[in-house]
């Protein structure tokens, strides 16, 4: 297991988003307000939580493409099955989250026995995953009652809940994956699975639970979209399966797996927040933005990527 590059990721994703901080402070006064800054803390929560669970995925030497039809399904689910009934909140949200655990954990044991790649896995996963929210929901459903929205836009003592939730289970998630076997094993299966399977570590266990994470982060994703919009859509998580990818690899997670790590993550969604907060100030067209979020990505890639890892 080698965790050497973490340090290196840490620093240039940290310093990108000082930078672009700091770009923002210069062009506009407004941009470092208190109330700004918090809204951006905010506005990366969606991102941050997808983020998290695929970052465990990648850290196996894994991905997960279904995340983002993951998410349409379960939303839709969330509103659906509330449908404006404060009664069924907290079977319906505690439901969901079981729900996209399993559906994960399917997609680790489909690896697992096919002996097939992730990839191939979870692509076809998500496309059947989408089929059936389609089959459910021809647009949005159900709905939520009142106070729901506290989720997605509630302060304490002036700070946004979700961004400080989103935080707290950062450092959880961080802490769990440095200092626990199971985070050990982690590592161990993403920086070399034959060497870990030799050594007799439960690899396949490592993978379920992998996916399984990363099917509940789907599903606090759903939650949280559907307490931001009132609603769920058949498309709410359609620009998610890429876009979990991006905070992931700029905060220095290898995509070979066994390097990288959760905190960096955080800071790659904080920076897209901060890219696309910035670029909104500055009344740049949305096609532009697309423009230039790709060259920012492809700069942090290229600085914190490990090159001896990757094959031409």
């Amino acid at each position: 297991m080698t965790t050497g590059r973490l340090p290196t990721g840490l620093i240039a994703v940290t310093s990108l988003l000082l930078l672009l901080l700091a770009l923002g402070a210069a062009l506009s006064h407004s941009f470092i307000q208190p109330g700004n800054l918090l809204n951006v803390l905010e506005q990366a929560t969606d991102l941050a939580i997808v983020g998290l669970g695929q970052t465990v995925v990648v850290l196996t030497g894994g991905i997960d493409l279904s995340v983002g039809s993951l998410i349409s399904l379960l939303a839709v689910l969330t509103s659906g099955l509330i449908d404006s009934d404060a009664s069924m909140v907290l079977p319906v949200v505690a439901g969901v989250i079981v729900l996209g655990a399993l559906l994960g954990a399917i997609n680790g044991l489909t690896v697992v026995w096919l002996r097939v790649h992730p990839l191939i896995v979870t692509l076809g996963s998500g496309a059947v995953l989408q089929g059936i929210t389609l089959l459910y929901a021809k647009g949005p459903v159900g709905g939520v009652p009142d106070g729901f929205d506290f989720l997605a836009y509630g302060r304490v003592l002036g700070l946004p809940v979700a961004g400080v939730a989103v935080l707290l289970v950062f450092v959880i998630a961080a802490l769990l994956l440095r200092l626990t076997p199971f985070g050990r094993y982690v590592y161990a299966v993403g920086d070399d699975p034959v060497a870990a399977s030799l050594m007799g570590l439960p690899r396949r266990r490592v993978l379920v639970v992998a996916y399984a994470v990363s099917g509940a982060c789907s599903a606090l994703a759903a939650i949280y979209l559907v307490a931001r919009f009132g609603s769920g859509q058949p498309y709410t998580g359609a620009n998610y399966t890429l876009a979990s990818i991006t905070p992931v690899v700029v905060g220095g997670t290898v995509l070979a797996g066994g390097r990288g790590g959760v905190m960096g993550t955080l800071l790659g969604a904080y920076l897209v927040a901060v890219l696309n907060n910035l670029l909104n100030f500055l009344d740049v067209s949305s096609q532009m933005q697309l423009v230039v979020q790709g060259l920012i990505i492809i700069l942090a890639v290229s600085v914190v990527i490990d090159k001896r890892r990757v094959v031409a």
